[in-house]
């Protein structure tokens, strides 16, 4: 037997269905933020990560899946999504739209790292770019997208938290007083920390070996050390979210693990799979069109690791999902067959349900079919019905049943599964 790959996995039925009422409602929310989706190539230039991403990270150091094409061309399984973003912005003149440009994406993602709950190799992400804006208003209407989204999946636990990393020029200035501070405990720094302090010092905050993440805990927050217009603007943001009731927590040593971000950046965090456990990342990367060649164009987005949304999506929601009312339409006999079809798509242009049973099974097998699916309601339709016009609409509830008019089956119905007044 031929397994799949290690790292990915199959989402089947009924799971499958949540993954469908996520993404739907993701469109709904940021379309009606103005955000249109962009449908990007799941490989890319090798180059277009080594240089936007960073070199110095885990990401393109460890976890990436680069391969070359028959041509000897180095191609990338893409790891996220906003420099793929970014590539399709310039290489398909998008600056000439009207600005700012809203985009949104959702699709499988790759990474080679350590295998835990809800991560997987293969992986999948929604995210939003605000791209063309850089004031602290933009940054607050993506987090506000962000707080809508979450709130619309029926979320009350999520916590955001939120800090400063300022622009790049603070970079160099808190890096060195970051090495200053840590220098008489270098030492003790875990292996892969030893290897950033050179590499990608500012990873070393987000270091999940408990020894390390004590050293750091006493050092210098990076937004201590930021210019004046990087403190405003995050300030402002803090501001904006809080006028709008959306709560924040700052988190003073919060880096992310792409070397674009600067000023704001954010993630969420789930108390149901620890605090170390984000689910959504994002933030400010107003340098990053620029640096691939293109005209400076400032830029804010997040994405939502999908695998880890749906591993905590409350009960509420997936009820909501999973416990649709099913409809089983059960024709008997050759002639039924045809008829029965006509009445599934009746059914559900009224919203409802409605497989058919297909095998040509006997009726005392069909409804064991239809208890089996956990059918609420089973319309049976014979000869004799068609003949009159009829469906038989049996409660497998209540064990009752009823002749009703073909016109107004779907209406009964509804009433019966609790669906007449939605």
């Amino acid at each position: 037997m031929i397994r799949k790959v290690k790292g990915t996995r199959d989402i089947l039925p009924p799971e499958s269905r949540l993954w469908g009422a996520v993404e739907a409602k993701a469109r709904r929310v940021f379309e009606g933020f103005g955000y249109d989706e962009i449908r990007l190539p799941v490989m890319e230039p090798t180059e277009l990560f080594v240089r936007t991403v960073g070199e110095g990270t885990d990401i393109v150091s460890k976890e990436m899946y680069t391969f070359a094409d028959r041509k000897g061309r180095s191609l990338t399984l893409r790891p996220e999504g906003t420099a793929g973003v970014a590539r399709a912005f310039i290489e398909n003149g998008l600056g000439q739209r009207p600005q700012p440009m809203r985009l949104s994406y959702m699709g499988p993602m790759f990474r080679y790292e350590k295998m835990q709950r809800g991560r997987y190799r293969q992986f999948s992400q929604i995210g939003i770019e605000l791209l063309g804006a850089s004031t602290p208003q933009a940054d607050v209407e993506v987090l506000l997208a962000l707080h809508t989204f979450l709130k619309a999946l029926e979320f009350d636990d999520l916590v955001i938290v939120l800090n400063n990393l300022g622009d790049p020029e603070d970079r160099d200035r808190f890096i060195k007083v970051l090495k200053d501070e840590l220098m008489p405990n270098r030492e003790k720094l875990c292996g892969d920390c030893r290897r950033r302090w050179t590499e990608n010092p500012l990873r070393i905050l987000d270091c999940k070996v408990e020894t390390c993440r004590e050293l750091v805990a006493h050092t210098t927050p990076v937004a201590d050390v930021v210019s004046d217009e990087a403190r405003t603007h995050v300030d402002a943001v803090a501001q904006g979210l809080e006028a709008l009731e959306i709560p924040v927590r700052v988190a003073p040593r919060l880096v992310r693990g792409l070397d674009y971000y600067l000023r704001t950046v954010f993630e969420v965090i789930s108390p149901a799979l620890g605090e170390d456990t984000v689910i959504c990342g994002g933030g400010r990367y107003d340098r990053l069109i620029s640096d691939l060649g293109g005209r400076a164009v400032p830029g804010i987005g997040f994405a939502i690791g999908e695998d880890r949304l749906i591993d905590v999506l409350p009960d509420s929601f997936k009820h909501r999902v999973l416990d649709v009312p099913v409809v089983a339409v059960l024709p008997l006999g050759d002639e039924a067959a045809g008829s029965a079809l006509g009445l599934t798509v009746q059914l559900i242009e009224g919203g409802l349900r409605a497989p058919a049973e297909v095998t040509g099974r006997s009726l005392k097998a069909s409804l064991k079919w239809a208890n089996k699916i956990g059918a609420a309601v089973a319309l049976i339709l014979g000869e004799s019905e068609i003949e009159k016009n009829q469906v038989l609409v049996k409660d497998l509830r209540e064990g009752t049943q009823e002749a009703v008019a073909r016109d107004a089956v779907v209406e009964r119905v509804r009433r019966l599964v609790g669906e007449g007044d939605s």
